[in-house]
């Protein structure tokens, strides 16, 4: 598949964090011009989260947007989006058997054993990193470089996307290095955040990719 070049993550602790709720952030970003988001959701689902992502995914829809959810099958299956899974998660064979064809999946790598690994899952995509170092994850893997993201890219059949630690001023140079997306997050979430900051950061981000 491909993918939109600016894929954004919405971390709920760190939106709560910045004030603002994962709705109003995704209103932001897609208002902005980005055509997929992710929400990232590391703490109790409650009956109110679980409203919150159904509302984001309806968002999306009208949008025309594509809606990740982070680890969790079964709010991807009730809201209706695809799901992103890492290598602790589901296995990518129950995930596909779980959401069915239509659905898109993808799949968290860190090395060339779990690249290699990816192209006999039926995942959609897969995710590469960190690529710099990154704060937003407390126990990250090793870091991965631009030197391995561009030896490790060709071993997938599928869009690679890059994560960790990528910002405005690199960004450029991880998809000249062979990344067909990156997922951002920190970049995309200062300290001083409203609704309207975060759609012209966004804005920016959308810009900046397809230069």
């Amino acid at each position: 598949m491909k993918l939109p070049a600016f894929y954004p993550l919405l971390d709920t602790i760190l939106l709560e964090r910045r004030g603002l709720g994962v709705e109003q952030a995704a209103e932001a970003v897609l208002e902005g011009g980005a055509r997929i988001l992710q929400i990232r959701h590391k703490g109790l689902f409650r009956r109110e989260t679980l409203a919150a992502a159904d509302r984001v995914a309806e968002l999306c829809h009208r949008a025309g947007a594509l809606m990740m959810m982070n680890d969790r099958a079964d709010v991807a299956l009730m809201v209706g989006s695809g799901l992103h899974v890492g290598q602790d998660d589901l296995p990518a064979k129950a995930v596909r058997k779980l959401l069915g064809e239509g659905r898109t999946i993808g799949l968290s790598t860190h090395n060339e054993g779990q690249m290699r690994a990816a192209a006999e899952e039926p995942v959609d995509y897969v995710a590469l990193g960190p690529i710099y170092g990154t704060a937003t994850k407390a126990d990250p893997d090793p870091v991965v470089g631009l030197e391995g993201l561009a030896r490790l890219q060709p071993l997938s059949r599928r869009a690679v996307v890059a994560i960790g630690g990528i910002r405005r001023e690199n960004a450029r140079a991880v998809i000249e290095a062979g990344a067909d997306a990156v997922a951002v997050i920190a970049d995309l979430l200062p300290e001083e955040l409203t609704k309207y900051t975060l759609r012209a950061r966004t804005e920016e981000w959308v810009q900046l990719l397809r230069a």
